[in-house]
């Protein structure tokens, strides 16, 4: 209990900071969208309805050339930060895992401020990404951070670690609950990090809290009171979820393609970051400023710079500028290609942007095509596109990044209502076997097996396994008794064999038969019970016995089981070649566990390094 306070306690520290670092996260990076888009460009942001927490702009001329430029502006020096911190480099999330599984969950400190910087610079000039990845990296930081503070144990750390990317994700997109569930499902693509459940539940809550606090209570999107279950519309789920699984194969194969491009490109990381976004100005400008004149509103925006959470908004709830019927299903679909060009533009060139808001949007207004496609198709006044929205965004991201469950209740909280539980469910479990060998995240290993730190700790706590017998037991004197032995012999030779308890018994050919047990014969001397055509094989008792190529765990257990200090050793002939006592077992861990601790003590001094002493590597360009 007391370790389990303390651990309650420290993700409780967590939370509260996560909330702090997220709420300015938000607030600061709304603020310089307000001043570089909207003030300096005259773009006119679409944000969803939770996200309009400053006051209506006052409105300025449309800059479509300085638009163009801003993003590789940004990009550009979001991209300079990231030479302090090559590791904040792209989404986050990717970087987020490779730290729990590889660094055991160590983060450098300067991560908190440096991805928040770059990716501010990025976002905040139109990057096409989202906060939530950055802000899953930020609070992995903080809860390292936290637990190198407290001075944490290797488990609790990683725990901290958890707690933090759940209370990163909580501060902004205020799904507490689908976002604990994300915190310990994304680290593996089949498997969950069952035992930070419970503290990244306590620090998303608390981040959840921390940030309402501050811009009051409500949802991300706006959305209908009900989705009533229709059991008929199953099937258009269904054919949903294929749609979203090729749009979704479809974003991951562009990440790659552009991260592979510009990978080769002979530039650092900010000028690919910054020819990036120039691509992306390059495509957005020319989309914003046709729709734009075409509804009558230079600059309006549609969602393919920043976030893009408006653009899913309207995928929902419609728009007051749209003109219903096919045009808006034409319309959806062209901005789903251009919104899925232009993040894989930024994100893949190593700008410092999120792929989570990406896949939401892309996920929404496919769903949003479709339903308003069926809805044309089969006259049925059921149909609401703003359902097919919603599963639709659940679907996309949790079959690309393989977190069915957590994405179905973020869809849910986002919904205010559990009314679509079961289409999610359809969709997802297709999609997820759809996608089962496409993922957002390269560094998601299937299961905790497959996992380089939990590889790590079983070896520090179960050190037995890693020993076989042979390597202990053989090569130690021992005595072994034929069977024709007379007892008096065996009670001679017994006497001066010194710490030894257990005597195999073989027979000619050296194959174990049985034991003799000091404490059989002590009560036979003692009674007074040993005749003269007595012989080992009369005195014998079973034998548990263990190969010489098995593990000392199994041995131990084969002992504890038998109530035996020692057990006899064996080849794949049954000839004896040994006996092994628990003394040589408790040697053997404690010399491992020593060693293992050495390794792992310097393995976190190699990767905890202080900020004032971070080699020149890690402060420069790739």
């Amino acid at each position: 209990m007391r370790i389990i306070g303390r651990t309650l306690l420290h993700s409780a520290v967590v939370g509260v900071a996560a909330g702090l670092v997220g709420a300015a996260f938000f607030a600061a990076l709304e603020y310089l969208q307000r001043l570089f888009l909207e003030d300096v460009a005259g773009y006119e942001m679409l944000r969803a309805h939770g996200e309009q927490f400053l006051p209506a702009p006052a409105p300025h001329p449309f800059r479509p050339w300085l638009l163009l430029l801003l993003p590789a502006l940004g990009a550009l020096v979001g991209g300079l930060f990231v030479r302090l911190a090559p590791e904040t480099e792209g989404g986050g999330g990717d970087a987020m895992i490779r730290a729990f599984h590889n660094r055991g969950g160590v983060v450098r400190p300067r991560v908190i401020w440096v991805k928040a910087l770059a990716s501010l610079f990025t976002l905040g000039t139109g990057g096409s990404g989202g906060r939530e990845g950055p802000t899953m990296q930020i609070g992995a930081a903080l809860g390292s951070f936290v637990g190198r503070v407290l001075r944490a144990s290797d488990r609790e750390r990683r725990v901290l670690f958890v707690a933090g990317v759940a209370g990163g994700m909580s501060a902004v997109f205020r799904t507490p609950l689908g976002a604990a569930l994300l915190a310990i499902e994304v680290l593996y693509s089949d498997d969950f990090e069952a035992e930070a459940l419970v503290p990244a539940i306590l620090s998303s809550v608390i981040a959840y809290a921390v940030v309402i606090s501050i811009f009051g209570e409500s949802t991300l999107f706006a959305h209908s009171a009900r989705y009533p279950f229709i059991p008929a519309h199953l099937p258009l789920y269904a054919l949903l979820a294929i749609a979203v699984a090729f749009v979704a194969a479809a974003f991951a194969s562009s990440l790659k393609i552009v991260h592979r491009v510009s990978g080769a490109l002979a530039m650092p990381v900010w000028g690919r970051a910054a020819l990036g976004g120039l691509g992306l100005g390059l495509l957005a400008v020319p989309a914003i400023v046709f729709v734009g004149n075409f509804v009558g509103k230079p600059g309006q925006g549609l969602g393919i710079l920043g976030g893009g959470y408006g653009a899913a908004q309207m995928a929902i709830t419609g728009s007051r500028w749209l003109s219903g019927g096919w045009n808006d299903v034409v319309l959806l679909l062209a901005l789903c290609a251009v919104k899925l060009v232009g993040s894989s533009l930024t994100i893949g060139s190593g700008g410092s942007a999120g792929d989570f808001a990406p896949s939401l949007v892309l996920g929404g207004l496919v769903g949003g095509a479709f339903g308003r496609a069926a809805a044309l198709l089969l006259h049925d006044p059921r149909i609401d596109p703003g359902a097919f929205a919603l599963v639709g965004m659940g679907t996309f991201y949790g079959g690309i990044a393989h977190v069915p469950i957590s994405s179905l209740i973020i869809v849910s909280e986002l919904a205010g209502s559990y009314d679509l539980l079961v289409p999610l469910m359809l969709a997802e479990g297709i999609a997820l076997v759809a996608l089962r060998h496409r993922s957002l995240y390269e560094a998601q290993p299937a299961s905790r097996d497959d996992s380089p730190a939990w590889q790590r700790a079983d070896a520090g706590m179960d050190v037995l396994r890693s020993l076989r017998v042979a390597d202990v037991a053989t090569g130690r004197p021992f005595l072994a008794l034929a069977l024709g032995t007379p007892a008096r012999e065996v009670l001679s030779r017994v006497s001066q064999a010194d710490g030894q308890e257990t005597f195999p018994v073989v027979d000619g050919d050296g194959r174990l038969q049985g034991v003799v047990r000091t404490s059989l014969l002590e009560n036979l001397a003692a009674a007074g019970d040993v005749e003269p055509w007595m012989v080992a094989a009369d005195l014998m008792q079973s034998a548990p016995s263990v190969e010489r190529g098995a593990d000392l765990r199994t041995a131990a257990e084969s002992m504890l089981a038998n109530a035996a200090r020692e057990i006899v050793v064996i080849d794949d002939r049954r000839a004896v070649v040994g006996v092994l006592d628990e003394a040589d077992v408790f040697r053997a861990y404690l010399s491992r566990s020593a060693a293992t601790a050495s390794a792992n003590a310097a393995r976190d001094s190699s990767v905890e390094p202080d900020d004032s002493a971070d080699s020149a590597n890690d402060a420069s360009p790739e």
